[in-house]
């Protein structure tokens, strides 16, 4: 029970703290602006994100395990729980795009960062991390099953479903670690050459302030990165032989619950332009 009550405070925090990002970007104007746009995309994913797997794994938490979860509800789960997780991992490569342009080519921010482009970014998120997560779930329930079907995991992640695999999972897991090594490292080496850029630019500036307000715009967003970055590289780039089912459960749980709460108090406690609307907002109520 102790289990399942910390589960469920971690997920209410994450719904919590994300729509209040989401709904604080919406209703306040001077906050109309590319970088807090993606940011309340950002908080969307994370909401979607961790409710593809949540409710299942605290229904089951509650029930001991003795839910069953049909092989269709498996693949579905993992199905939108790829999909987010891809285009999360894009969106954060849009948003150091978005940090490179403003702070590398301050005049020319409204122009290059249009609201179409805006809105092309994040639909491209989104169909990356579709046409990622479609054929990858497609391949993993190709697979035949075995009797045993008891899942060691808390939510139908790829590495735990095909450790149950009655056949040879060898070019499952090639062409898994492939895909993932793309769709990891693509994005990274953008964010990366990104913030080569934004240091060197932030160096030139020669007033101490400029350079500590450029920093804190930048750093939050580095925090990010690394959490969700480094989760995914550990579970889905370590070789299978070396892959550890109470290792991968313990990971799991920073990227499916930690860090959905992380990100919106990240972001809210090194904004200043966040934490003064949120302080308008409460003075409302």
């Amino acid at each position: 029970m102790g289990i399942f009550v910390a589960f469920l405070v971690m997920y209410l925090t994450s719904l919590s703290g994300n729509t209040t990002v989401a709904v604080l970007v919406q209703i306040n104007h001077s906050l109309h602006i590319p970088m807090y746009f993606f940011l309340a995309n950002l908080a969307v994913l994370e909401i979607f994100y961790t409710s593809a797997i949540a409710p299942l794994a605290l229904a089951n938490l509650l029930s001991m395990g003795k839910i069953p979860v049909s092989i269709p509800g498996c693949g579905t789960q993992m199905f939108f729980f790829v999909f987010l997780g891809g285009a999360d991992c894009v969106l954060l490569a849009v948003m150091a795009y978005d940090r490179f342009v403003a702070i590398c080519y301050p005049l020319r921010y409204t122009c290059i960062m249009s609201w179409p482009l805006c809105v092309e970014l994040i639909v491209g998120s989104l169909v990356l991390g579709f046409l990622l997560s479609l054929p990858l779930t497609i391949l993993i329930f190709h697979l035949p099953f075995c009797n045993n079907n008891e899942i060691y995991h808390f939510y139908c992640d790829m590495p735990a479903v095909m450790r149950l695999a009655c056949a040879d999972t060898h070019i499952h897991e090639t062409a898994l670690y492939i895909i993932s090594f793309i769709v990891l490292s693509i994005p990274l080496s953008l964010i990366s050459t990104s913030y080569v850029f934004i240091v060197a630019a932030i160096l030139r500036i020669r007033s101490a302030e400029g350079r500590h307000r450029a920093f804190s715009t930048c750093s939050s967003h580095i925090l990010v990165v690394l959490l969700q970055y480094g989760c995914t590289s550990f579970i889905y780039l370590s070789p299978s032989s070396s892959y550890s089912p109470e290792m991968g459960r313990m990971v799991s749980v920073v990227y499916t619950f930690i860090t959905p709460i992380l990100n919106p108090l990240i972001y809210s406690i090194r904004n200043k332009e966040l934490k003064d609307a949120l302080r308008k907002a409460l003075r409302k109520f």
